[in-house]
């Protein structure tokens, strides 16, 4: 069964952490500004920045929440048949401490290299929730779509868990996943985070989000589909349904 927009924007959104992001620019007011943003997706499966308050998008964004976000397809030879998703959205700074902690745990995991400059520069999360998405496959495959976005039912303290024992004592396992999806290696793979779709493995500092062959709701679920991948010689097909 071929797979359906919604899924293939997923995917996407999951295989990807930078994208172009487009405010309203404050400074030549009607123009929109853009700039290359990271991102891992919060809990609830929206895209999360970290973003210094003397930025431009920053500024802009104070003045008027409406934005987008640009995610394409790397590497394609032809950029008009890549697979693209525009996510239309409202951006939000998060407040209270809680909610902070919360953002840099699974930030900071994903890319560690900015515990280091938040601390010495001013930097505020800001969660980018989704008014709607445009996405397009290839050439004629152009979708609205409004069902994209998918909370993790791990997000906190059990992906937490299952990260640092990863990590921790199966780091032969992470090497067979790399090996079987041939990724390039040039340092040592470790896990980034976990969702019911798959998980991201970091490689220095780019990601790599490897899919399950079917979605695990339970942490049982996901320590059975590990195990079962530890143990193959080539990653299963998705099954999609």
């Amino acid at each position: 069964m071929a797979e359906t927009p919604s899924i293939a924007a997923r995917a996407l959104l999951l295989s990807q952490y930078q994208g172009a992001l487009a405010t309203q620019s404050q400074a030549m007011p009607g123009f929109p500004f853009g700039s290359v943003a990271p991102y891992c997706l919060d809990a609830q499966g929206r895209p999360l920045l970290l973003i210094s308050r003397i930025a431009q998008h920053t500024r802009n964004l104070k003045a008027d929440p409406k934005c987008s976000l640009l995610l394409a397809e790397p590497g394609a030879d032809d950029a008009q048949a890549a697979a693209r998703l525009t996510i239309m959205a409202h951006a939000q700074q998060l407040e209270g401490q809680t909610q902070i902690d919360a953002a840099a745990e699974r930030y900071y995991r994903y890319f560690p290299e900015a515990a280091e400059y938040d601390r010495a520069h001013d930097f505020d999360f800001w969660v980018l929730v989704p008014v709607r998405h445009r996405y397009i496959g290839g050439f004629g495959a152009i979708h609205w779509l409004d069902e994209v976005t998918l909370a993790n039912p791990f997000a906190g303290e059990v992906e937490r868990g299952m990260v640092e024992h990863m990590n921790a004592d199966h780091a032969k396992a992470i090497a067979h996943y790399v090996q079987l999806a041939k990724l390039p290696v040039h340092t040592q793979a470790v896990m980034a985070g976990v969702d019911s779709e798959g998980f991201h493995l970091r490689i220095g500092q780019r990601l790599h989000w490897l899919p399950f062959s079917s979605t695990c709701n339970t942490p049982k679920q996901v320590r059975e589909a590990l195990v079962a991948l530890a143990h193959t010689d080539a990653w299963p097909p998705r099954s999609i349904g």
